[in-house]
């Protein structure tokens, strides 16, 4: 009988080199459990990561506990010894942070439970079986042009990133800038971290927008973020500024039919989150890893001339 626990109630892209099980993964015990840990499905984007893996693993047979650290290294490192302690076939990851989140995966490997990261990436090699993330470097270079085209390359501008201790951050707002720091008419005034929040990118950009009222634009790291920046922007009455986002996110695809929020970029988390848990379901049959533990899938960017392709962080062909 197939088990599903949701335990999140808080609002809320490689190398080359092949990774291998050793002996002593492959060889102990283990249930039928694939346990799912990502942060807080409040987030649609973790929700859809949650749903396509608890679905595909129970399509395959598996029984499946999904759970949420809300961003909360002591939390994921608690479910982690959840995992254990039901000798979990495998682990599918979105990480709490590259750093904290090494211990817990070391952890889970000696007990002889792979791991199968998604998303997000840790910094070392060797310890996940695998790191399936979006092509975020790609992704953002499609946003920055696409952002860039929108203020006709001229103008104020302000950039919201995202959480310091999450890779993904850094490596999307590097990919913005390798394009706009290209314009030389374009000028970032303000760059602030809203760590993926709508309510503290809401507020952030009332603070911007009150120390420069002429901006002309706001890229963000993420969708949660374009959201609340929109928000301070239609609430401030200003209707002319640009903002792009990256996920992909129902409510920002929305946003971009109702011609407010102008473009974001999409991770295929639905595909990704599959991905993984197959990867799993060969290595717990085989005890090796059938594809290079660095992998990543292209993003798409999304305007109004495909917003109504998208579902389920997908473009329809």
């Amino acid at each position: 009988m197939t088990l599903t626990v949701v335990l999140a109630l808080t609002a809320a892209c490689g190398s080359d080199s092949s990774s291998e099980g050793d002996g002593d993964t492959a060889a102990a015990p283990k249930s039928n459990l694939i346990v799912v840990i990502t942060p807080s499905p409040d987030n649609v984007f973790f929700k859809a990561e949650q749903d396509a893996a608890a679905a595909k693993a129970e399509e395959l047979g598996y029984e499946t506990l999904v759970l949420s650290h809300d961003d909360d290294p002591t939390k994921q490192s608690q479910e982690f010894d959840t995992a254990i302690s039901r000798k979990a076939a495998a682990i599918i990851l979105d990480n709490a942070g590259a750093d904290v989140t090494e211990t817990a995966v070391q952890k889970a490997k000696d007990a002889g439970i792979p791991s199968f990261l998604i998303d997000r990436e840790i910094n070392s090699t060797g310890i996940a079986v695998a790191q399936i993330v979006s092509n975020n470097a790609q992704g953002a270079a499609l946003g920055g042009q696409e952002f860039a085209e929108l203020m006709d390359g001229k103008g104020e501008y302000a950039e919201l990133t995202g959480k310091e201790t999450d890779t993904n951050a850094g490596v999307r707002s590097k990919g913005y800038h390798d394009i706009l720091d290209q314009f030389p008419d374009l000028k970032m005034v303000a760059q602030q971290t809203a760590n993926w929040d709508q309510a503290e990118a809401l507020a952030k950009t009332q603070t911007i927008l009150q120390a420069h009222p002429k901006i002309k634009g706001i890229i963000a790291g993420n969708d949660t973020m374009a959201l609340g920046a929109q928000a301070a922007l239609d609430a401030a009455g200003k209707d002319d500024v640009v903002v792009v986002g990256f996920d992909g996110s129902p409510d920002v695809v929305d946003s971009i039919e109702k011609d407010a929020i102008k473009a974001t970029v999409l991770q295929p988390a639905s595909q990704i989150a599959e991905m993984a848990v197959e990867q799993a379901d060969s290595f717990i049959k085989t005890g090796k890893a059938a594809q290079p533990e660095k992998q990543s899938v292209d993003c798409v960017l999304v305007t109004d001339e495909n917003a109504a392709k998208v579902e389920d962080f997908a473009v329809a062909s």
